[in-house]
């Protein structure tokens, strides 16, 4: 099953995968851009189109450039991992707390390897 993630899908989980390696909830980025957490989970869910004024205040909320929110270098890594891309696309559809529950079994399921 192939997934075709949306230009809105990538921006949004970009931002959730800037906002997360800040260790930051949804609610703690939306209060710094003047928002709502669940505005903030549907732009990472590509389920809202995202103004351009939004895109501003949130670049600067994480301190990134423009250019890294849409820097795809390591997408083409990852679309070669078929696999891999249909995984993270699958995820994405998922709201955070099933994202969260499914990141915990895996590495549970990983740590028992060791």
């Amino acid at each position: 099953m192939e997934f075709s993630v949306s230009i809105t899908q990538r921006i949004g989980a970009k931002i959730r995968l800037h906002r997360v390696a800040k260790n930051w909830t949804q609610e703690e980025l939306a209060e710094m851009i003047g928002s709502t957490a669940s505005y903030i989970g549907q732009i990472e869910r590509g389920e809202k189109n995202i103004r351009l004024d939004t895109v501003e205040k949130i670049i600067t909320a994480l301190d990134l450039s423009i250019e890294q929110l849409f820097d795809n270098e390591h997408e083409a890594f990852l679309q070669s991992k078929k696999w891999v891309w249909d995984s993270i696309n699958l995820m994405l559809q998922q709201d955070e707390r099933t994202q969260r529950k499914v990141y915990r079994v895996i590495r549970e399921m990983l740590s028992e390897e060791d």
